[in-house]
């Protein structure tokens, strides 16, 4: 390979991230920024983000965070409840304040006690969104106790997923996160209605990186890393080309003394290395090309919002990055992803770049 080399995509989008609120959310924003032209902002704050006057008022704070010379803009998603009307919903996106839905299933992870009992009581909603075109990005497991935690996404797909998407066939879908090789199986086989997206985290580790020589509780995410077999249908999704398959970090910051205790937070910060690890990970599968696919073009084609304009270098160096093993906040430190390997792809920052 001949050093350096140097790749060009369309700036990517994150069409699933989480920023907190606060201190954190003031430390973690400019990574997200620096890599990012747009992110779906998750809503799940206490508490959480549920009107559009809501929304507004957060997407403020994140933009007051945002470094100077940086081209950010959050989209702001609506936390399901129980008791969401069609009218709020219809307000809040055709006001431009929500751009998604998401649904939590009460108790899936972290705080989504606010989340959704019974999905199918929620018709009227449902019916609201499929007629406005309005995504609904699922967090997609079950909650039942009775089901093993490594089985709660297939299950999810075939009690919920499968029968919302008979009832509501028009409904636009986005199945979050995945980490298995029936959701991948799943997805690859349904309509042009459902779209699903990947983490970074979950195409380099297995669930064995929560074990090794220990418990390792900055690998704990949820939806927890499953087997090997499962880490290779999503490196093959992902670096597939297909435009259902795109990229959302589900990058989730906690400060370290909540990951490190007696019930550890579940989330992985990668924010701060998420494009270098994707190089990484896209060099390894032969599939560089297919880069800019996946973090720039597929989301926003499956949003129906245009790809954006400005533009974003990596160059491959044959040192090794230094690697940032926290981002420091006024609540404590926030460890960054350790993906295991050293990084080589550099990402340039908020480069000004000329639209193709």
């Amino acid at each position: 390979m001949s050093d350096p080399q140097e790749l060009e995509i369309v700036a990517p989008d994150d069409w699933h991230v989480h920023l907190r609120d606060g201190a954190v959310l003031d430390a973690v924003v400019p990574h997200t920024a620096a890599s990012f032209a747009r992110a779906i902002v998750m809503p799940n704050l206490q508490p959480p983000v549920r009107l559009a006057a809501e929304a507004v008022a957060y997407r403020e704070r994140v933009l007051a965070a945002v470094p100077p010379g940086c081209d950010f803009e959050p989209l702001m998603t609506c936390y399901l409840t129980d008791d969401a009307t069609p009218a709020s919903l219809r307000e809040g996106f055709e006001s431009g304040a929500f751009t998604a839905v998401k649904l939590y299933p009460a108790g899936a992870t972290t705080n989504s006690h606010n989340g959704v009992t019974d999905l199918f009581a929620l018709a009227r909603v449902l019916e609201t969104l499929q007629d406005l075109g309005m995504p609904l990005l699922l967090h997609g497991e079950v909650t039942d106790p009775a089901v093993d935690v490594f089985d709660r996404e297939a299950v999810f797909i075939e009690r919920l997923l499968d029968p919302l998407r008979r009832d509501f066939p028009a409904l636009k879908l986005v199945l979050e996160h995945i980490t298995t090789e029936q959701a991948v199986d799943y997805v690859r086989a349904a309509g042009d209605g459902l779209a699903a997206t990947v983490t970074v985290h979950h195409l380099v580790i297995n669930r064995n990186a929560m074990f090794a020589g220990g418990l390792r509780p900055h690998y704990y995410c949820l939806p927890v890393a499953k087997r090997e077999r499962h880490r290779l249908a999503l490196r093959a999704a992902a670096t597939s080309g297909e435009a259902r398959f795109f990229l959302g970090t589900d990058s989730a910051p906690h400060v370290d003394a909540a990951k490190e205790s007696a019930c550890g937070c579940a989330g992985i910060f990668t924010a701060a290395n998420a494009l270098s690890c994707l190089a990484h990970v896209f060099e390894e599968e032969g599939a560089l090309a297919r880069l800019e696919g996946f973090t720039s073009l597929h989301g926003a084609d499956f949003y129906g919002l245009a790809r954006n304009r400005a533009r974003r270098r990596l160059v491959r160096q044959a040192q090794p990055l230094t690697p940032v093993s926290h981002v420091q906040t006024a609540e404590g430190p926030v460890r960054v992803f350790d993906p295991g390997f050293d990084l080589h792809w550099r990402v340039e920052e908020c480069e000004k770049m000329p639209p193709p």
